[in-house]
């Protein structure tokens, strides 16, 4: 028979079958995997998904670039899209995986979307004949308001985009891996062998953000992660290059609309 999650598996690589199969994961314990990433390497499914977190934090890249998926909100991924995941701390949470009829109307991109408390419902509901081969007229129509909550839903800027060029996608691999160092763009275009306006068209035209966005976005997903792991708010802030703690949660509540402690505060909650 194989685990719940073999039977799943191989539920969501066909094709065939009930247009939504909704899951319900509960996840982990807070003490387990505390501090822990774990990987999965590169692959793609049959069927487009959507995913969304409760407790943890996912890191999903893509060839259109990355995004941190911190709790409540969900992550969509086109049928056929090549991504990797990683996983930090103990997660719980929902997905959807549908058949690639379903997902017209749906974005052609990866993208990060609202989770609302309908649509949170729904997929509750649904999760319930998760392993139906053939739905009743009740439960078909519950999956026509969940795909039109779906389409519905708004997308969210929690996308980094990863420039082509090779030159300033040298400069993008140098700020993830490193997100405190906080040398100059005349530096960095020095680094690339570029001039500084060049550098800045090109990152512009590239990511549709400037340098300094890009950037910034870059560490408020660096400092996502590590929050999500457990890293005291201080620590964090030094190891994303920001001059001081409150410049840091200052920076953070513009760019989320509340302190990460309050960001995190009912994800630690269910976890718990």
């Amino acid at each position: 028979m194989g685990t719940w999650h073999e039977q799943l598996h191989d539920r969501i690589e066909r094709a065939d079958g009930p247009a939504v199969i909704a899951y319900w994961d509960e996840g982990e314990a807070a003490s387990e995997r505390r501090g822990e990433t774990r990987t999965h390497d590169w692959h793609r499914h049959v069927r487009g998904q959507v995913y969304c977190i409760e407790s943890g934090l996912v890191h999903v890249r893509s060839r259109h670039g990355s995004w941190r998926l911190p709790p409540h909100r969900a992550g969509w991924m086109p049928p056929g899209e090549l991504h990797t995941v990683s996983v930090s701390g103990p997660m719980s949470g929902w997905g959807v995986f549908l058949a690639p009829d379903a997902c017209a109307g749906l974005p052609e991109r990866p993208c990060v979307i609202g989770s609302s408390e309908l649509l949170h419902a729904l997929v509750r509901r649904a999760s319930n004949w998760v392993f139906a081969e053939r739905l009743e007229p009740e439960q078909e129509r519950v999956c026509a308001v969940l795909l039109d909550e779906l389409r519905r839903a708004p997308q969210e800027a929690l996308h980094l985009p990863m420039p082509v060029d090779r030159r300033l996608l040298r400069i993008a691999h140098a700020v993830l891996q490193a997100p405190q160092d906080n040398r100059s763009l005349e530096s960095w275009a020095g680094h690339a062998g570029l001039s500084v306006r060049s550098l800045s068209r090109l990152f512009r035209h590239e990511t549709a953000l400037s340098f300094a966005q890009w950037r910034q976005q870059a560490r408020l997903g660096s400092a996502l992660e590590r929050l999500a792991e457990g890293m005291p708010v201080a620590q964090v802030a030094e190891a994303t290059g920001y001059a001081s703690t409150s410049a840091f949660i200052a920076m953070f509540r513009r760019a989320y609309g509340q302190s990460p402690a309050r960001y995190f505060e009912r994800a630690m909650t269910l976890a718990g």
